[in-house]
Formats: C-alpha cells, structure tokens, sequence
C-alpha cells in the first residue's frame, strides 16, 4: 500500500469514529455531537469527498457544520446551552465532588476561557 492510500484509510477510519462519537453524543447527555462531526468533516474532506458532502448537506446537523465551517458562527441555542452545562459542571465540581479544591480552579480557569471563546463567535453567518 502506498503512503496515500495509507492516510486516505487512516482519515476515513478516523471519519467514522468520530461519526460514531458524534451520535453517541445525540443520546450521551456530556458527550457533545457537533465536535466530532466538524472533526469527521475534517477527515472525510481529506478521505471522501462524498461523504464530506453528505455530511455537510445533512438534514439535522449540515446547517451547523456549514454555520461553523463557512462563518465560525455557533447557534445562541448551541451557545446558551454550552455555557449553562459548563457551569452546571464547575458547581458540581466545587461542591459535591471530592476534587481538590486546586483541580476546581483549574477547571474554572479553562471553562472560563472556553465561554469566553464560545461567546465571541458570532451566532449567524453574513446574511444572503
């Protein structure tokens, strides 16, 4: 086999893993969905450009991933929702957890800059 069709089957395969992922995270409550599509996009598009294609054009997700891929634009609701499961896990963290109160900080600091990455992005793409 050569190096090619070598990392043509290492991005397909990584593709459909995280397909898989992604819809495990539609019924895994912490397990997100659209990472790991905009993850399979990005491996397909290096793999097949049909399935890159599917998965764009898909009837649930594709205006997500077309949001994030043309634009860098999340939904409010994506935002909104991300935002309020960050936080529901820092005061689960903090407070009913055994963590250390160190390890608490740590988290509060990345979730922090993560909100703040999240809530930068613009919520639509330019209008057509």
């Amino acid at each position: 086999m050569t190096q090619n069709r070598v990392m043509k089957f290492l991005y397909l395969t990584l593709g459909w893993i995280c397909v898989g992922l992604g819809g495990m995270g539609i019924v895994m409550p912490l397990l997100p969905t659209t990472p790991f599509l905009l993850v399979a996009l990005w491996a397909f598009s290096r793999s097949s450009e049909t399935l890159a294609e599917k998965l764009r054009n898909h009837a649930t997700f594709g205006s997500l991933i077309r949001g994030w891929q043309d634009h860098g634009a999340i939904p409010l609701k994506a935002k909104a929702l991300s935002i309020c499961m960050m936080s529901a896990m820092l005061v689960y963290a903090g407070v009913w957890s055994h963590a250390p109160r160190w390890a608490v900080w740590v988290m509060a600091a990345i979730l922090a800059a993560v909100a703040v990455y999240i809530l930068t992005r613009p919520h639509k793409g330019p209008q057509t």
